[in-house]
């Protein structure tokens, strides 16, 4: 009898112990499901991806990200904020494994990174003047000025080739920091023009008293895209089906129009 209730007793334990071992290697496998993905983005883009009064990292591209987390358990989205020059190459050295930032496809970026096929935003620049300049309408109106923009950004890269194909007649200047960012410099007349959106331009007159205006044409409406690494097909395809889940529910529609002012998640 003795010996019949010690074998139940380590039949109950090896029952137990295999449940246990069960429970482990679930919870084990959840959590190798769960694939944290590092977004770099910026902090000086308005309304795009800023720091808000309360010190929040916050924004449209910012929050589309944020809604698309919620759309995919399997994967953790975590922001790491840089300067928009240091993006692409922590992209290309994979400190980061994806962009949000207003990101627009030229032939450069193709050849290194992957973009998501889903655009997710249409960002329209415009010629973008101190408000007391008046001699400024068109592009031909920059020959001979300084424009200043942001370095390997998609207004660079037009600018850039423009000028090429029309006799490099634009001064291009780079945008630092400080007293030397294009808000800076046009508000104090060592630039004559930057190409910016117009929620951009309505957010720093509010904000930093700018003093800008839009003039003129639409110079570039770039359809805006996540850019991720070459190996990154399974993200990128996920993240397509969420931003089409974000177009279907009005979330996208949403997100535009609190941030930038209209729905810009369709063509305008």
């Amino acid at each position: 009898m003795k010996k019949i209730r010690v074998m139940l007793l380590l039949t109950m334990l090896t029952v137990i112990g295999g449940c246990n071992d069960t429970v482990s290697t679930k919870a084990d496998k959840d959590n190798q499901r769960v694939k944290k993905v590092v977004v770099g983005t910026g902090t000086q883009f308005p309304n795009i991806c800023f720091i808000d009064k309360n010190g929040k990292l916050t924004g449209y591209d910012v929050e589309v990200v944020r809604a698309i987390d919620k759309l995919l358990p399997e994967y953790e989205f975590e922001f790491k904020t840089m300067e928009f020059s240091n993006l692409l190459l922590s992209l290309e050295t994979k400190k980061i494994d994806m962009i949000a930032h207003n990101m627009a496809v030229n032939e450069e970026r193709k050849k290194k990174f992957l973009f998501n096929d889903e655009t997710y935003n249409y960002s329209p620049l415009y010629i973008t003047v101190n408000k007391h300049t008046n001699d400024i309408a068109s592009i031909h109106d920059l020959d001979g000025k300084k424009v200043i923009v942001g370095a390997t950004s998609n207004a660079a890269v037009f600018l850039e080739k423009y000028n090429k194909q029309n006799g490099k007649k634009i001064e291009i200047i780079y945008a630092g920091q400080g007293a030397d960012d294009a808000n800076t410099q046009l508000k104090t007349g060592r630039a004559d023009a930057t190409l910016a959106t117009p929620f951009a331009v309505d957010f720093n007159n509010k904000a930093i008293d700018a003093q800008q205006k839009v003039v003129g044409d639409i110079i570039i409406n770039s359809k805006v895209y996540f850019l991720f690494n070459k190996e990154e097909t399974d993200l990128q395809a996920k993240t397509d089906q969420a931003i089409r889940k974000l177009k279907a529910d009005g979330t996208l529609k949403k997100l535009s129009k609190q941030w930038l002012g209209d729905d810009y998640s369709v063509e305008n």
